[in-house]
């Protein structure tokens, strides 16, 4: 990976720098003034609940988690880190989700370890190991540093028999912390430890005794008998926030973020850390992505907008973009923000050269490149996503990729795919998103009163521009026409909207002067004619 974020320049600069994953990063900082003892990673956990399919939520938490690290690294000029992604793979199934197949089957197994029931996807030896797998596939398309843990390997190795003694041994400490927060009837049959059933297989939610914690034996009731039973190499497995707190001291993590929604779990999983020797890492608290109805966006739902739909119609880097924004404050996440969120991105990366160390740190782009382990790109594109996607829309959804590309040209001296790689790839986001969401709601009208003039006096004036005009002399020639009182607009906002909706067919647009120094002149007077017929 570079390591350009690790420049002086910019370590000196990140000491003030405002932006939040540098806020963060100073936590860490303050906990590790002369670094972690013995010189050892700080480290960074992301935890994932495989009981669905990975969405952008569990993307988001990556990610952020990410640009905190590389803050960290700034900042204190190299020092270690790691970042573990930990697939809590041994909790039991509790509901079926929507969006998998093979309903019926999934139901025969609630109750039992993720790793213990079979793909319904027929591809994996487990549903867990399917859900990893695609874990694992889009955080490495990402290009993400990570190392991946398995709850279930941890558990069934050994890994964390001692962390599962001491929880036995501060049995009666967590239960004081629990108890007081549980309603009556879940209080009664609760348990730190979730034993699996050697009868059954599946992860049992009743009281438990603990029979001899240096030996990490239990006794419980199953299905009418009361056995003693080991807890340890996979023979049990903790409450979420038991298992939350345990992980923490077992790993030593020292950076988890976690959604709005965790908040209460939060604040346990801390008391029992602080119960078993250890303590609650630093970490944000952020809001959660909404969907289009705003409600919480769900793996087991499905509800939102997946990774796959975003990717078909934006790019990698605007969907990292719009993740690193303002992570405190809850945002829609439907497919109408994707455009905006790719020209945001390009435009905030043309402003990056230019800018002093101090900007650079605040300016989103240098955090969604530095957590994929790149520098940020100086291309500038000739088009914007918006320009492009208007070009499209009125090319109409039969356009092919070659007559888009000999449009641009005309734009652009030189414009081709091998030249502009990156806009290559966003005229197949353009196209797909014309296809499926623009093409079928376009529908122009006819221009009424004082418009059918002011198109006439606009063709007019396309006609007579020399050949070399340019975008921002066809602009003004726009702008003359709206202001002129004989065509009755009361304010230019009207003109551009009569020009989007009788030219375009769509209630917003481009930056017309632009758009027809695109689309051509003798092309745009052919879109007047049509809307004047």
């Amino acid at each position: 990976m570079t390591d350009l974020h690790l420049h002086p320049s910019l370590r000196e600069a990140a000491q003030t720098s405002r932006a939040w994953p540098f806020e963060e990063a100073r936590k860490l900082v303050k906990r590790y003034p002369e670094g972690k003892p013995g010189g050892a990673p700080v480290l960074f956990e992301t935890g994932y609940g495989p009981s669905g399919l990975p969405h952008i939520g569990t993307f988001n938490e990556v990610l952020r988690t990410t640009m905190v690290r590389r803050a960290y690294e700034t900042l204190t000029g190299g020092a270690p880190t790691r970042l573990v992604a930990f697939s809590d793979d041994m909790d039991g199934l509790r509901k079926v989700p929507d969006n998998v197949p093979n309903g019926a089957m999934l139901r025969e197994h609630l109750g039992r370890p993720l790793t213990a029931i079979p793909d319904p996807f027929g591809k994996y030896e487990s549903f867990a190991h399917h859900n990893n797998a695609m874990l694992r596939e889009f955080l490495d398309r990402f290009g993400f540093d990570y190392e991946f843990v398995s709850s279930t390997e941890r558990y069934t190795s050994g890994a964390f028999d001692e962390a599962l003694k001491n929880v036995l041994r501060h049995n009666q400490d967590i239960l004081d912390i629990m108890l007081p927060t549980l309603r009556a009837e879940r209080a009664a049959t609760y348990s730190p430890v979730l034993p699996v059933s050697p009868k059954s297989g599946i992860v049992l939610q009743v009281p438990v005794t603990v029979v001899d914690a240096e030996a990490g034996l239990v006794s419980f009731e199953d299905e009418g008998e009361t056995i003693t039973h080991s807890i340890l190499r996979g023979g049990a497995k903790l409450q979420w926030k038991v298992d939350w707190a345990m992980r923490w001291v077992a790993l030593g993590v020292d950076y988890e973020m976690y959604g709005k929604d965790l908040t209460d779990s939060g604040v346990q999983s801390g008391k029992i850390a602080r119960a078993l020797g250890g303590r609650k890492p630093e970490g944000l608290i952020y809001e959660m992505f909404l969907d289009e109805k705003g409600e919480k966006i769900s793996k087991s739902k499905g509800n939102g907008l997946s990774m796959e739909e975003w990717l078909t119609y934006g790019s990698e880097e605007s969907l990292a973009f719009y993740a690193y924004r303002e992570p405190k404050a809850a945002k829609q996440l439907h497919i109408g923000v994707v455009p905006k969120a790719v020209d945001e991105y390009l435009q905030m990366r043309g402003t990056y050269p230019a800018q002093e160390p101090d900007k650079r740190l605040g300016n989103p782009v240098h955090h969604v490149h530095v957590a994929r382990g790149q520098d940020v790109p100086e291309t500038v594109l000739p088009v914007t996503y918006g320009l492009l996607l208007n070009l499209v829309g009125v090319m109409g959804a039969d356009a092919s990729k070659e007559q888009i590309w000999r449009y641009l040209g005309q734009y652009v001296a030189g414009a081709d795919a091998a030249t502009y790689p990156e806009l290559d790839r966003l005229i197949d986001n353009a196209m797909a998103y014309n296809r499926d969401f623009v093409a079928p709601t376009l529908q122009r009208r006819k221009p009424a009163g004082g418009e059918v003039a002011a198109l006439r006096e606009l063709d007019a004036r396309l006609a007579a521009l020399p050949a070399d005009a340019s975008a921002d002399d066809i602009q003004n020639i726009v702008y003359e026409i709206g202001k002129d009182e004989a065509h009755g607009f009361d304010n230019l906002r009207d003109w551009f909207r009569a020009l989007y909706e009788t030219l375009l067919g769509s209630s917003a647009g481009p930056r017309m002067g632009s758009f027809i120094a695109l689309f051509g002149v003798e092309n745009t007077r052919r879109l007047i004619a049509e809307a004047l017929a």
